[in-house]
């Protein structure tokens, strides 16, 4: 029986997102673009979907634009929001915790001679947001933050971190990754005081190759592709339409569940800690403080690639960190202030809302039968 716990790096589509693309690669497959009806049909599921998820952020569907998933966003947000704003005011902030399409992009920028101001977790690792409004000043033309850490799930506190920036600087541009908190816990545009968010249809059980960045009216961006008027200039490109019409499905079925859904996993998350908290070998890093989705934990003494290749022999996926990271130390760890040896023996064990307690039970087990075989034959 396969089991999977990676749901942090994708998810399964659910079957009304595969429906959606089905229907649009079958039958409603027009080009977006032209001008007869069957362009037209086209174009209609792309404003539905716009709305759809303007809906889930309490925001308007203008300021809805596609891409082809949360790393495009991401650059588009910060690249652009740095090419419009940037020249009188040069300085970003950000945190050393983002994920690696936020860490290269503001490094590009630092290379282009940007000031890079990176906030680190104290040393309990927790990112307190004084840290964050006290680092901006009438410099400072953006701020970039997570709003869910997407290896320990660690929550980041965007809210008020925004709500002090835009108190003292309303000009500063603010933009949140969330794509790992997005239809897991409420995502408001205005209660996060968000100018950009960034969304990713895959994370939600959506398909690969779609993603959306809101944009906040009167916020300019400068576009990084050139080409064609769609998306309004600012992302042009035929439309992915098939993905975008499953990113819709997906947020449509599980807008009226999410509060349902975090308790089921709040009670798993409880259960499977409970249960391995009684092996002092194995550490829990995912605290209470995190998003229950994500339990990052570390087995010390087995490496997080041998750990991760003993489960996968038993058919049980689960991580060694970030899927970006093709399997290299992202280092996001050791800035949440873990040590080297907890590091290098993480595992991200990330649920879903079809996990169920026999597979955490499974996968305890696992763990536990993976410490004895392995840490004797290390011995």
């Amino acid at each position: 029986m396969e089991i999977y716990l990676d749901n942090a790096a994708t998810t399964k589509p659910c079957r009304e997102s595969l429906n959606a693309v089905t229907e649009c690669m079958t039958r409603n497959y027009g080009n977006p673009s032209s001008l007869h009806s069957a362009g037209l049909r086209a174009q209609l599921v792309i404003d539905n979907v716009r709305k759809i998820i303007a809906k889930a952020l309490t925001a308007d569907p203008a300021g809805i634009y596609f891409t082809s998933g949360a790393t495009e966003s991401n650059n588009l947000a910060i690249l652009g929001a740095a090419a419009s704003y940037g020249k009188r005011r040069p300085k970003i902030i950000t945190t050393t915790v983002e994920h690696a399409s936020v860490r290269n992009s503001v490094k590009y920028l630092e290379e282009q001679g940007y000031e890079i101001v990176r906030i680190a977790p104290d040393s309990n690792g927790v990112i307190n947001h004084e840290d964050i409004i006290n680092a901006a000043d009438d410099r400072t033309c953006l701020v970039s933050m997570m709003l869910v850490n997407n290896e320990t799930g660690y929550i980041l506190p965007v809210r008020r971190a925004f709500y002090g920036i835009k108190k003292r600087f309303p000009d500063c541009i603010t933009h949140c990754d969330a794509v790992q908190g997005f239809m897991k816990i409420p995502v408001k545009a205005s209660e996060l005081n968000a100018d950009l968010i960034s969304l990713s249809a895959h994370k939600i059980y959506g398909g690969k190759g779609a993603g959306a960045l809101y944009i906040k009216k009167n916020v300019r961006l400068k576009n990084l592709v050139f080409g064609g008027s769609q998306e309004k200039g600012m992302r042009p490109g035929t439309e992915n339409v098939p993905m975008i019409a499953g990113f819709g499905e997906a947020v449509r079925v599980l807008s009226g569940s999410i509060q349902k859904r975090y308790d089921a996993i709040s009670r798993l998350k409880s259960m499977f800690c409970e249960r391995i908290s009684k092996n002092d070998g194995i550490i829990i890093n995912s605290g209470d403080e995190c998003l229950p989705y994500i339990i990052n934990i570390s087995v010390p003494g087995i490496r997080s690639e041998i750990m991760l290749h003993f489960l996968e022999e038993k058919e049980i996926y689960v991580s060694s960190g970030s899927a970006c990271s093709k399997g290299a130390k992202s280092g996001v760890l050791s800035e949440f202030r873990l040590s080297d040896e907890l590091s290098d023996s993480a595992l991200r064990i990330s649920l879903s809302h079809e996990t169920t307690v026999q597979e955490l039970r499974i996968l305890a087990e696992a763990i536990e039968n993976g410490m004895q075989k392995l840490q004797r034959k290390s011995g």
